[in-house]
Parts: structure tokens; sequence; C-alpha cells
């Protein structure tokens, strides 16, 4: 096996890690702050690759473009939490799935009637294109190694907002006793608009960063937030450490079983053979990890015991 062949594929496990942290970082927040199941969330990263392509694509500059899909998704979130998950807070989790799952439908045909159906394209900014040389002569595409950095900066960003800030705390508190930090004059309803903004521009940024490697395009968020929903219940409903550390699991298992089952099936069968059952047995891995995690414990690596 080529070491730096799989170097690269550990690499790609990464960027796929960090953009999965991304997104079920905003997701725990939600869940574990607010107690809401929130299907709608891979609209919002759909929302910022749309933001983000279109005004990269009218401005030529993929800096606005960020700061687009950022905007975006952050006041997409804010007016649906305002608007609609407010009055859901104290509703069963049935009415949550329903009423978000009514969201993703809207956000869908919304987005199609603003941008039509057909898929748009988001360029890579020229300074990142190409490669980059990294030690034992590893050639890899600068833009990934941006996103793998702009990522793990990202993570330590939101760690040090939720351990070091005056919000943090309240985050944290709102957590742990929602009614007691509301007993303490913490206006709970900003509070809750701010968390669920700053999830949704989270998966916006995702979307965005993402949208320059793939085309973007209406329903694109779905895929990506099931993989966000694995992590969560992976690392534990509510934890922070344990989104970063099972994203960086499940993008690590998923990248290197599609490259390493194939390779293990060819040694005894035929090629063509291996690569359709080493594929489809990688795609369940993911899935397999989720399993295993959960039959010894419950409630996720980082998860509080109940």
């Amino acid at each position: 096996m080529n070491a730096v062949l799989l170097i690269e594929q550990v690499l790609n496990g990464l960027q796929l890690g960090v953009m999965l942290f991304l997104m079920s970082a905003g997701l725990t927040l939600i869940f574990g702050v607010m107690g809401l199941i929130n299907l709608a969330h891979g609209s919002l990263y759909m929302i910022g690759a749309f933001a983000a392509a279109a005004v990269a694509g009218a401005t030529g500059s993929f800096v606005l473009g960020l700061g687009a899909a950022l905007a975006a998704a952050a006041a997409a979130g804010a007016l649906v939490e305002v608007t609609v998950i407010r009055r859901l807070y104290d509703r069963d989790h049935l009415d949550q799935v329903l009423a978000t799952f009514a969201l993703i439908l809207i956000f869908s045909e919304g987005t199609r009637w603003l941008f039509g159906s057909f898929p748009l394209f988001l360029d890579i900014p020229d300074a990142l294109r190409g490669p980059a040389s990294l030690p034992l002569g590893i050639e890899y595409p600068r833009y990934r190694l941006t996103i793998i950095l702009a990522g793990l900066a990202v993570a330590a960003g939101l760690f040090l907002l939720i351990a070091k800030t005056r919000i943090g705390i309240r985050i944290r508190a709102g957590e742990a006793d929602r009614e007691m930090i509301a007993a303490l004059g913490v206006d709970i309803s900003k509070l809750y608009t701010l968390v669920f903004a700053l999830g949704a521009a989270l998966a916006g940024l995702a979307g965005a960063l993402v949208g320059a490697i793939q085309s973007v395009q209406v329903g694109m968020g779905e895929p990506v937030l099931i993989l966000a929903f694995v992590v969560i219940v992976i690392g534990g409903i509510g934890s922070i450490r344990g989104a970063f550390v099972a994203s960086i699991l499940v993008g690590l298992t998923d990248t290197l079983g599609r490259f390493l089952l194939p390779i293990a099936f060819g040694t005894f069968m035929d090629p063509s053979q291996a690569n359709l059952i080493g594929t489809a047995l990688a795609s369940m891995a993911i899935y397999i990890l989720m399993a295993a995690v959960l039959v010894f414990r419950p409630t996720g690596l980082f998860g509080a015991a109940t």
C-alpha cells in the first residue's frame, strides 16, 4: 500500500470531519440547550452554500461569499426560531419533527424558486488553487488543507466561546436548568434565538466551504444532516467536545473505509467484486461504529449519564 496515498486519505477524512463538526456543533447546541429536534438544520447548510455561490458569483469575491453565507444562514435561523421554533419548545418531539420537516420542504421549494433547479458552482479562490507541498513529498490540494485549518480554528473559537465567555456560561446554564437562569433574570427567549442563529451560522459556513468542491444544489443538506445526527449520537447529545471527537471519528471511518476495504477484499477476490463489496460495507461502517459505541456507552462518548 502506498503510504503517501494513505496519508492523503487521512487528510480527506479530517476535512470531512471538520465539516461534520460545523454541522453537528450547531445541532447539538440546539438540542442540548432547547431540547429541540431540528430536521431543518440541513436546509441552513444549503442556504449558506447558495448565498456564498450567489454573492461570490456577483462580486467575484470568495470572502464576501463566506460573509454572505454566515449572515444569510444566521438570519434565516433567527427568523425561523422567532416565527416557528419558539412555539415548539413545550410540544412533544413528534410535533417538532413534523414542523421542522415542513420547513425542509419550504426552504427547498423557496430556494428552487429563487435560483432554479440547476446547480450553482462556487469557484475556489486563485490563491487556494493547486497543491500544497507537505512533508514526505505529499502534494495535497491547498483548498482542502485550508478547510481543515479553518475548521479547526472555528472549533477552537467555539470551545473558547462556550467555556470562557459570559454568553457561553449562559448557554451552558441554559442547558443545565433553563428555569433557573430565567428566574435569575436572563432573557431566555433572546438566548434561544442567539443559540439558534449561532448553530445556523456554523451550518451555513460548512455549506459555503464545501460548495467550492461540489455543486451547490437543492437538497444538498439532507445527506450531511444524517451524518450530523450520527455524530451527535456517537459524541453524546449536548456535548461540543463529543461532537468534535465523533466528527473526526466519523470522517476518518467513512473515508478510510472507502479506501481500505476494497483493497482488503481485493487480496482474495476479483477486483470488481471487491470494489463493490468493499464500497457497500464502507457505507455501513459509520453506522456500525455508532452501534458499537451505543452498546458500551448508551449516552454517547461524552454524553451525561441519565
